[in-house]
């Protein structure tokens, strides 16, 4: 049983703990070093990406968790995505450069804006679908050339993964379906 933490500083961190935990691993609520220090991997769930660093560094995380994500696996969603980029546009503060990626922030639109589609991926057993949901999503605009497409939303990438760090521009913890939370714990 893996001890999985998720940022629990602003975001859906609470949905992310659930699906964890219906997998019967442990979720760990992130908020301090030494809750990191405790855990084998890490989520960084959506919320605001601005709100989520200005909290960062006002808490004195960025220096924890700039080791920390080097060393273990990683999934970002939606805003976590733009934390774990080597570029976002309009933020208060560097994301952790994790993937090599460039994003977009807000790119599908507003709240109002919010869409679910299904998007088909290259799971480890094969080709296999999610549901996967948009909200204000960033949109993968450039891919270094060690990043892994694992599935598109019509031409965009949205779910990438480059050695340990998954990252998602959706919300797969708003659904039933925990196939992304599954790969991330048994990523190796």
């Amino acid at each position: 049983m893996a001890r999985i933490g998720v940022l629990a500083l602003q975001g859906d961190f609470e949905k992310h703990q659930q699906a964890i935990e219906v997998l019967g691993h442990d979720a760990v609520l992130v908020k301090t070093a030494e809750a990191l220090s405790q855990c084998d991997r890490l989520i960084i769930p959506g919320g605001e990406s601005t709100t989520m660093l200005k909290l960062i560094d006002r808490m004195n995380l960025r220096n924890i968790l700039a080791d920390y994500v080097q060393r273990h696996p990683v999934f970002g969603t939606c805003a976590g995505i733009i934390l774990l980029a080597r570029e976002a546009n309009a933020l208060p503060a560097s994301p952790f450069a994790m993937l090599d990626i460039r994003v977009e922030r807000n790119a599908y639109g507003r709240q109002i804006d919010s869409f679910i589609d299904t998007v088909p991926w290259e799971a480890p057993e094969g080709q296999r679908e999610l549901e996967a949901v948009f909200i204000r999503a960033p949109r993968i605009l450039e891919t270094g050339p060690s990043v892994r497409v694992l599935a598109q939303h019509g031409n965009d990438p949205v779910l990438v993964q480059q050695k340990h760090t998954l990252g998602a521009t959706f919300h797969p913890e708003l659904t039933d379906d925990r196939q992304l939370h599954r790969y991330f714990i048994e990523m190796v």
